[in-house]
């Protein structure tokens, strides 16, 4: 049971006593001493923090992390259940094995991910008030590690709403970078690697 602090209520009678001793001290004649009530603060509007560069690169790890933990033992319940809202209505554990079965086939080690920062293509890009998106990647070799990666505002923190990783490969140390690979004809049906 989750206990949160709108069920944290005190049991009934526990103010009893100090109803007894202030009705007592104004029967007596005591001076009662004057309680104010704390200064009223505007209402505070619902928004989430920016994630500074070290929020976001930790974003980016511990995703990568649970991936990778899910990739290795074919659970993915803790990736989903930590997600947002929507992402586990639209995922349950057996679908999200699916989707990572082809990383997991080609055996990307996505542990390496951690062991090196992100480098963003883009970086995060607000699209709505409670949901920015950001890209990049992990320069390893022989096999880099892309990423696009959906933030959602939830329950006071940012969680995963949408994920899509893929192995690539980075040009050899001090040649150009290979050109894109031609982009398939959107009628094609067929995705961009």
């Amino acid at each position: 049971m989750k206990i949160n602090a709108m069920t944290c209520r005190l049991r009934p009678g526990f103010r009893a006593p100090a109803v007894f001793l202030a009705a007592a001290a104004l029967a007596w004649g005591l001076p009662a001493l004057a309680q104010t009530a704390p200064p009223a603060q505007p209402p505070r509007i619902s928004s989430q923090p920016v994630p500074s560069e070290l929020e976001l690169a930790k974003l980016v790890w511990s995703t990568m992390a649970m991936v990778d933990h899910a990739n290795r033992s074919g659970n993915y319940s803790v990736l989903r259940d930590t997600s947002a809202t929507g992402f586990q209505i639209q995922n349950d554990p057996a679908r999200l094995g699916e989707i990572f079965a082809p990383i997991r086939a080609l055996r990307v080690d996505l542990g390496n991910a951690l062991v090196v920062e992100p480098r963003y293509t883009d970086g995060p890009r607000l699209l709505q008030a409670d949901l920015f998106e950001v890209k990049g990647y992990f320069p390893l070799r022989p096999t880099a590690i892309f990423f696009d990666l959906y933030f959602q505002w939830e329950q006071g923190r940012w969680k995963l709403f949408g994920i899509s990783i893929q192995p690539g490969t980075m040009a050899p140390i001090g040649q150009p970078a290979p050109p894109p690979p031609p982009q398939q004809p959107a009628q094609t049906g067929r995705k961009r690697n």
